[in-house]
């Protein structure tokens, strides 16, 4: 008996050792032209070397790694990253029993993380556009704070949310019922709220005996004590200008860091945005009012945007065409955006936007890379490879099985293959 629990012992030990050093196992990309979306801007026959899920040398003088990919001369970018969507939150969108976005009930603190679902397929068919990572937006309910956003990979693992509780959704603008100047007042009143509660906390806790009684901030109030500490971006859905300067007030009078989803007039206050330092989540594709809030959508806009300064990170809010995110920074390329300021629009950009470790290719960064066939903003072109966090995830999904089930001669009956 006591021989077996050593070989027990031993058999663990070994496992053990030998899931370690699968981990630790490091792999380099050569002669790859790097699309870095740092200073050092784009590299020729350019070797990157990744070990436990990280970039740890560009160009090294010695290679030394365990497996070696010769790129030969292919484009090696960031992973793109996807933005306010509702990506593994939503299957089917006409199957209520699939949604898992938005409740009527929501509020501040609503945490759409929990349900989560790694194993959605639109997550693989995303995969083959290049989206490594993906902020995802609740779509909360009758509050005007729809919850928090949070932050997976598209490595379809159980653990692919890599942070959540991040920023603070809120919905502005134009209102079926009712005025949008109670939302802004709303808001404002709010953070004022807040500011004199923590005041009045802070002057509480000086005293022992009153630090002792001093009562837990609510879930809410804690929320909005974030905000103001910058812990949280507010996160601001709005498209008229007039909304978007009542944002630029708040974010000056209370300190916040705010970011502005939609911004179809962004392009009539263009400078006042770049100068408060700003970024707009946009989607490229816009070019007709939805609204009388968007009476100035156009396909130029993110190009009008990114020269007056504003930092523009494109996305896609339908999320099962996420996938298509590619085609949409291709359209914005056709109408006056740099292609170097597209590449950074789906990848450096929204990863400042959001305060990601992710987004460009340097020592340090998390590994989340895509080797493309050719330009990725060209329709023919195709995902080679795809790493998330250094390991290496497949393209295929379940419309290339369906593809395959009803386009391959089969000795299957035919209610099967037709």
């Amino acid at each position: 008996m006591k021989h077996f629990k050593l070989f027990k012992s031993s058999l663990i030990a070994l496992a053990l050792a030998s899931s370690t050093a699968s981990f630790a196992e490091s792999f380099a990309i050569t002669n790859a032209t790097v699309h870095t979306v740092t200073e050092q801007g784009v590299l020729e026959n350019a070797t990157v070397v990744v070990e436990n899920g990280k970039v740890i040398a560009i160009n090294p003088e010695t290679l030394t790694a365990d497996t070696i990919i010769d790129a030969q001369g292919k484009i090696l970018t960031p992973g793109f990253i996807g933005a306010m969507n509702q990506l593994g939150l939503v299957e089917v969108g006409a199957v209520s029993r699939s949604r898992d976005a938005g409740d009527k009930k929501a509020d501040i603190t609503f945490d759409a993380s929990l349900a989560f679902n790694p194993r959605s397929t639109v997550i693989p068919y995303s995969r083959k556009g290049g989206i490594t990572s993906n902020v995802v937006a609740p779509r909360g309910g009758d509050d005007m704070f729809k919850g928090q956003t949070f932050f997976t990979d598209l490595s379809g693992e159980f653990d692919s949310v890599r942070s959540s509780h991040n920023n603070v959704v809120i919905d502005l603008g134009s209102q079926s019922k009712g005025s949008r100047a109670l939302a802004l007042q709303n808001l404002q009143v709010k953070l004022e709220d807040a500011v004199k509660a923590l005041a009045k906390n802070k002057d509480k806790t000086k005293d022992a005996k009153d630090k002792k009684d001093a009562k837990e901030p609510s879930r809410e109030a804690q929320v909005m004590n974030a905000l103001l500490t910058g812990d949280k971006a507010l996160v601001a859905y709005a498209d008229r200008a007039t909304d978007l300067l009542a944002l630029l007030k708040i974010k000056a009078e209370f300190s916040l860091d705010l970011v502005l989803v939609g911004a179809a007039d962004a392009v009539l206050i263009a400078s006042e945005i770049s100068k408060a330092k700003v970024p707009v989540v946009m989607a490229a594709l816009d070019n007709l009012p939805g609204s009388f809030d968007s009476l100035h959508a156009s396909l130029e806009n993110a190009a009008t945007l990114t020269q007056a300064g504003v930092i523009v990170a494109l996305a896609v809010d339908d999320t099962h065409n996420l996938y298509q995110l590619r085609f949409h920074a291709g359209n914005a390329i056709a109408n006056g955006l740099s292609r170097d300021a597209a590449l950074a629009s789906v990848t450096a950009n929204v990863a400042e936007a959001f305060n990601l470790d992710s987004g460009k290719i340097a020592v340090g960064k998390t590994a989340d890379l895509v080797l493309w066939s050719a330009d990725p903003f060209e329709l023919s072109t195709q995902v080679s490879h795809i790493w998330i966090a250094g390991k290496e995830y497949s393209t295929k999904s379940r419309q290339d099985a369906l593809r395959d089930r009803y386009t391959t001669a089969s000795e299957m009956p035919k209610s099967y293959v037709k």
